[in-house]
């Protein structure tokens, strides 16, 4: 099942250290077939704030985004990102295609 790596980043500090991680992080990304679905860009704010840019990486499963976010190449490299700016980041499992709503009632005892 495709996992999601999300980051909701606020207060990003756009200088060397930034473009450092940027330069850098697809390498640590291909050897775990990460791919970026969404990556900043304009947003429109239908419900509450938003504040900050959001990122989604796609990997094969949810033991392959764990891999690449434990790995040593993207350890070399986080700090660029954390040290410069702030936010939430988290790994989650998506849903089949054929998904509905209400298929989260059968977890919830409904």
């Amino acid at each position: 099942m495709t996992a999601y790596a999300i980051a909701n980043l606020q207060s990003v500090n756009m200088g060397p250290a930034i473009v450092e991680y940027l330069e850098r992080i697809d390498a640590t990304l291909a050897p775990y077939s990460g791919r970026y679905v969404i990556h900043g860009g304009p947003k429109q704010e239908l419900e509450g704030c938003w504040p900050g840019d959001v990122i989604m990486i796609a990997f094969p499963d949810l033991a392959t985004a764990r891999a690449w976010y434990g790995s040593q190449a993207y350890a070399a490299i986080k700090a660029l990102r954390t040290d410069n700016s702030s936010g939430e980041v988290i790994l989650i499992e998506g849903v089949s295609e054929d998904h509905k709503a209400t298929d989260i009632l059968a977890g919830a005892g409904g």
